[in-house]
């Protein structure tokens, strides 16, 4: 991987945590050594909008149920809402939880 990369990806997630502090929302870390897979809905039949990067943090919205989903924390079939469409299963997400840490979404 070149600086140029490597540069890119710490700004990135620099933004991401002074974004998330402004929103007031909690931000947990991602599973290490996993890119997860953003999808546009809490469920594995969604499509995939984007793959967060090695290192990632996500901020909860907002949690609701969807999927079952099997990951490094567990297996729960809650989905975190990260963003307008955005959801990431709780499995590969570090919230110190197996329930909700912030509201239910709708």
């Amino acid at each position: 991987m070149s600086v140029e990369n490597v540069s890119s990806q710490v700004d990135a997630q620099v933004e991401a945590h002074v974004e998330a502090a402004a929103s007031g929302f909690p931000t947990f870390p991602v599973a290490p050594g996993h890119q997860v897979n953003v999808r546009s809905g809490p469920g594995t039949q969604y499509s995939v909008s984007r793959v967060l990067p090695l290192g990632a943090s996500v901020t909860i919205r907002c949690q609701c149920p969807g999927t079952t989903v099997s990951g490094p924390y567990g297996t729960t079939d809650l989905w975190d809402c990260i963003g307008n469409g955005q959801f990431v299963s709780d499995a590969y997400v570090k919230t110190g939880s197996d329930g909700y840490v912030t509201g239910r979404c709708g």
